[in-house]
């Protein structure tokens, strides 16, 4: 786990193939499975992510803003590898704030999933006095994983 200014990452070994889970990322219809910070309620009838330049749908809660919809922008999509993508307020154009699961083969049914939550591209002054970064805990980040690693097993 590393902690810095402007992001949180964390890791972690699953015992599944690189496709089995990113079979799963890449279905946005399971990411309320997945979310440790107990935010994502659903995704808005989206397709599976299959390449860069997509954007699928999701519908948030929290506390703070109640509920409210999301554009995931996806900025990095390589099969079995890498997934990423930019995060808004639905409507709008991210603002710099992004999420990247990498995903790093150990043998055949065993993969080392990294998780990043990257703020550093935020520069707009607006969004950095209304969003109080970082707004997803490391704890958060490590359930995603957990979660991951139960969904995954089909537990």
């Amino acid at each position: 786990m590393t902690t810095d200014q402007t992001s949180v990452v964390v890791s972690r070994f699953i015992d599944a193939s690189a496709a089995d889970i990113f079979n799963l990322l890449s279905n946005p219809e399971r990411h309320h499975e997945l979310d440790g910070s107990g935010m994502v309620v659903s995704d808005e009838k989206t397709d599976r992510i299959t390449a860069s330049g997509q954007v699928f749908t999701m519908n948030m809660h929290n506390e703070k803003m109640g509920d409210y919809q999301t554009d995931n922008h996806v900025t990095g999509y390589d099969s079995n590898k890498i997934l990423a993508w930019q995060t808004a307020p639905a409507g709008t154009e991210p603002k710099g704030w992004q999420w990247v699961w990498e995903l790093q083969p150990n043998g055949a049914d065993s993969t080392e999933v990294t998780l990043t939550y990257d703020w550093s591209h935020v520069t707009d002054k607006d969004t950095l006095k209304q969003v109080s970064f970082p707004m997803v805990s490391k704890d958060d980040l490590e359930e995603s994983l957990n979660k991951l690693a139960a969904a995954v097993s089909g537990s």
